[in-house]
C-alpha cells in the first residue's frame, strides 16, 4: 500500500505535502492574514460544537448523498474555489477538477487559477462551477462571465469579501509570485522538492491562465502585477450583483457572508445559495469563524436562500457539524490542495475518500441514516 493510501486523516496528508511543495507555495496555502487568528479560529472553533450520540438505532442502509442548488452530489462538500492551485501541483486545477468529478462533488475553479476556464474543461465531462472576483474591468468580468457560461459552468460563485488584499506576512516574506521569482533561496526550495520541478517542466501551466492573453495589454507576468494591482474595487455594491446575475442568467452563489445583514441583503439579490464564509481567515483578521457565524446566519435567512459554509473544515466530523448547524453543503480549500500537493489526482481522490469515511461514521454514531436528516436535534451543545 503506498503512503498515500495508507494515510488515515487530512493531517497525515498535509504532512506529505509539506515535504514535496516547495516552502512559498505550501505556506500560501497554510495562511492567514495578519496575527492568523480567524484563520486558526477556523479550524479550533469546530472542536467547540459537541454532537449528541444515539444508541440502538437502525443504522443500515446509509446514504450520504444529497444536493447543492440543485445539483447531485456524493457527499454535502465542494471544492473551493483557491488561487494559484496548479502551483501545489502541475495543472493542479485540471487534476483537482477530475478527482471532483469522479467522485461526485463540484469543483469550483477560481479566477486566480493557474489553469484556465478552457482548460478545465477540456480535462471533465460534467460541468464545473467558476469563481468571480468582481474587479474594476468590467468589459473583462463580462468576457469571464462570457467563457464560463460558453465551457457549460454550472454555478457562478462571486466573491464579495476582497475589495482589497489584507497582509499576508508569509506571502510577503516569501515573495511569492506565480511563477515563482528566480531568488537563491527559491532555487534551493525547488532543488529539495524534484518532483514538483519534473511536473512544472512538463506543462507550460505556469502563470494566472484567465487572465494573461485575455486582458488587454496584459502579455506577460510584469505587465500582470500592475494590472491586478489597480483593479480592486473598492466601490463594489449589491448593485453589482444585479448585473452580473442578468448577464450570467444561471445559479448564482454569493460567496464572503459573515453577517446576518450581509445575509439579507444576498437573498434580495435573487442569489440561489451563499457561502458563510471568511476568506479562509485570510481577509479580516479577528473576525468570527465561519462555523461560528453559521446557525445566526441560517435563523437569520430561513428558507429564502441555501445557506453553504467555507472555511476550516478538516474531517468528516466537522461536515456533520455544519450539517447539523443547517450548512446544506460545505466546502474544501487547504484540505484539497495539500491532497494535491502530496499526490496529484490521487491525493485529492485520497482526501475526499478520508472526509467521506468519516463523516459516514459520525453520522451513523449520531444515530442517521440519510445525512438530509442531520439537524439541531444533532447537536448536544455549542461552547462559545
Amino acid at each position: 500500500m503506498s503512503a498515500l493510501q495508507s494515510a488515515l486523516t487530512i493531517g497525515e496528508i498535509k504532512e506529505m505535502a509539506r515535504r514535496r511543495v516547495p516552502k512559498l507555495f505550501f505556506d500560501y496555502a497554510d495562511s492567514g492574514s495578519l496575527t492568523e487568528q480567524t484563520y486558526r479560529g477556523n479550524e479550533s472553533d469546530f472542536n467547540k460544537v459537541f454532537l449528541r450520540q444515539r444508541i440502538a438505532r437502525n443504522l443500515a442502509n446509509r446514504s450520504l448523498k444529497t444536493q447543492m442548488i440543485g445539483q447531485d452530489v456524493a457527499m454535502p462538500l465542494a471544492l473551493a474555489p483557491t488561487g494559484l492551485t496548479g502551483m501545489q501541483h502541475a495543472n493542479g486545477e485540471m487534476l483537482a477538477a477530475k478527482a471532483a468529478e469522479k467522485f461526485g462533488v463540484p469543483f469550483v475553479l477560481s479566477t486566480m487559477s493557474i489553469c484556465s476556464i478552457e482548460d478545465v474543461k477540456s480535462v471533465t465531462k460534467k460541468p464545473f462551477w467558476f469563481q468571480l472576483y468582481v474587479m474594476k474591468d468590467k468589459d473583462y468580468i463580462k468576457s469571464l462571465i462570457d467563457r464560463a457560461k460558453a465551457a457549460g459552468c454550472a454555478a457562478l460563485v462571486v466573491t464579495m469579501d476582497l475589495q482589497l488584499l489584507a497582509q499576508r506576512h508569509k506571502d510577503l516574506r516569501n515573495q511569492l509570485s506565480a511563477p515563482p521569482k528566480i531568488t537563491p533561496k527559491h532555487m534551493w526550495q525547488m532543488a529539495t522538492r524534484p518532483g514538483w520541478c519534473l511536473g512544472m517542466a512538463t506543462t507550460r501551466r505556469h502563470g494566472f491562465g484567465n487572465i494573461v492573453g485575455h486582458v488587454k495589454g496584459v502579455e506577460d507576468m510584469g505587465s500582470l502585477s500592475e494590472w491586478t494591482a489597480k483593479q480592486f474595487d473598492l466601490e463594489l455594491s449589491w448593485d453589482d450583483v444585479a448585473w452580473i446575475k442578468e448577464h450570467w442568467g444561471g445559479k448564482l452563489i454569493i460567496k464572503g457572508v459573515l453577517d446576518t445583514e450581509d445575509a439579507k441583503h444576498a437573498v434580495d439579490t435573487g442569489a440561489d445559495a451563499l457561502i458563510v464564509s471568511n476568506h479562509g481567515g485570510r481577509q479580516l483578521d479577528g473576525a468570527w469563524s465561519s462555523i461560528r457565524a453559521l446557525a445566526g446566519i441560517v435563523e437569520a435567512v430561513g428558507d429564502q436562500i441555501e445557506v453553504h459554509m467555507d472555511g476550516g473544515v478538516r474531517s468528516g466530523i466537522d461536515i456533520a457539524r455544519a450539517t447539523a448547524l443547517g450548512a446544506k453543503g460545505t466546502y474544501i480549500g487547504r484540505p484539497f490542495l495539500y491532497g494535491l500537493g502530496a499526490g496529484g489526482e490521487a491525493g485529492v481522490t485520497r482526501v475526499l475518500e478520508i472526509l467521506r469515511s468519516e463523516l459516514d461514521t459520525t453520522m451513523a454514531l449520531c444515530g442517521e441514516r440519510d445525512i438530509r436528516d442531520m439537524g439541531a436535534h444533532n447537536i448536544a451543545s455549542v461552547d462559545w
